[in-house]
């Protein structure tokens, strides 16, 4: 009979001969909503998760697309909620107290530190300095470490060394793709930094019309290594939101809609988009998207001029498209998971990504 390989003993040389290897599966346990139930699903798979602490999310997007508002508005306001404390990193000098306020952020020195920081390397020694005295502090302790999530805001205006030794020179000639590798190269070490631990980073990033005919989509600035090195893409598109509170078409531009698409995620099916609406005057709407989305799942069907739901007790409910909001849309979360007219959710998987 063939003897069964007792793993005890490589585990514990092999740990001790390579300082910081994680052991086993690190499936993230924390989640922080983005504000908004359809880019929570569209993410994670889940209307209340969203991003996950321990990886990397990038949002990239033209200006104005509502980038900042998530990462460094709504994100930062739900992982306070969840005592995580934040590390904000703003190179665009940008972020205003009084507006993160607004926004319901927590700016008390408890639990925020933001920092000004403008070239990559600084970016990196920063996170890298942080992480050595963490890992250090909560090594004997891993499971009750503080949970601290760093914001970069954003990617897309940090420079190079290169860039500044040109600028004093008066010699703009580029890095030559210095900055795409580095931008690549801290995200890669800071997914194998982070690992098992209860840290992660959101950042935001811009992206650039495309020259390709074949491939139109707007590429992100850093190069396809950039987007491989990162846990979780979406790419954001700005939109002009031109309706009032309750969806009735105007000619003033209320807001933005913001069209948000899932370049990369292994938590869900990539590739799927959502517009979410975020009017000046009260902010994000938590519920937009949700419509559109109950509807490519089939589980709002068109019925004349209104939209038909039956949920898992078989009751039948017929309304308006205007009408389908708030405590309906609730019911029809709370109901997801039961229903059969999709088999999507159980196969999510099935379309994930590998890079």
């Amino acid at each position: 009979m063939v003897k069964p390989f007792d793993v005890t003993k490589f585990r514990k040389s092999i740990t001790k001969s390579i300082p910081g290897m994680g052991v086993g599966f690190s499936d993230p346990t924390d989640w922080i909503s983005t504000g908004n139930y359809a880019l929570n699903y569209l993410i994670s798979g889940d209307f209340n998760k969203g991003i996950p602490l321990g990886k990397v999310t990038v949002f990239a997007g033209e200006p104005q697309a509502g980038k900042s508002y998530i990462a460094s508005g709504n994100i930062i306001k739900e992982a306070q909620k969840q005592n995580i404390f934040v590390i904000l990193i703003d190179s665009e000098n940008a972020l205003d107290e009084k507006w993160l306020q607004a926004l319901g952020v927590d700016t008390s020195k408890e639990k925020l530190l933001k920092l000004s920081l403008s070239l990559v390397d600084d970016v990196a020694k920063t996170i890298s300095d942080f992480m050595k005295l963490y890992k250090e502090e909560n090594k004997d302790d891993k499971e009750n470490a503080s949970k601290v999530l760093f914001v970069v805001d954003s990617l897309g205006m940090l420079l190079t060394p290169t860039d500044v030794d040109q600028f004093e020179r008066g010699e703009m000639k580029g890095d030559l793709g210095r900055k795409a590798k580095s931008l690549t190269a801290l995200v890669r070490n800071c997914v194998n930094m982070f690992g098992s631990w209860n840290v992660g980073l959101v950042a935001t990033n811009h992206t650039y019309a495309s020259q390709d005919m074949f491939n139109p989509d707007d590429k992100i600035s850093g190069g396809q290594g950039f987007v491989y090195a990162s846990s979780i893409v979406i790419a954001m598109k700005k939109l002009k939101l031109k309706e009032d509170e309750k969806g009735n078409k105007i000619t003033e531009v209320r807001g933005i809609r913001a069209a948000c698409k899932v370049m990369k995620t292994r938590f869900s099916k990539p590739f799927e988009s959502v517009q979410v609406k975020i009017p000046y005057e009260t902010g994000m709407d938590p519920y937009s998207g949700l419509v559109e989305l109950f509807e490519k799942k089939g589980i709002l069907v068109q019925s004349g001029n209104r939209l038909k739901y039956v949920d898992s007790a078989g009751k039948e409910h017929l309304d308006f498209r205007k009408s389908w909001i708030g405590d309906k849309l609730i019911m029809l979360m709370d109901d997801f998971d039961k229903l059969s007219t999709t088999t999507e959710p159980k196969e999510k998987l099935n379309g994930r990504n590998d890079t």
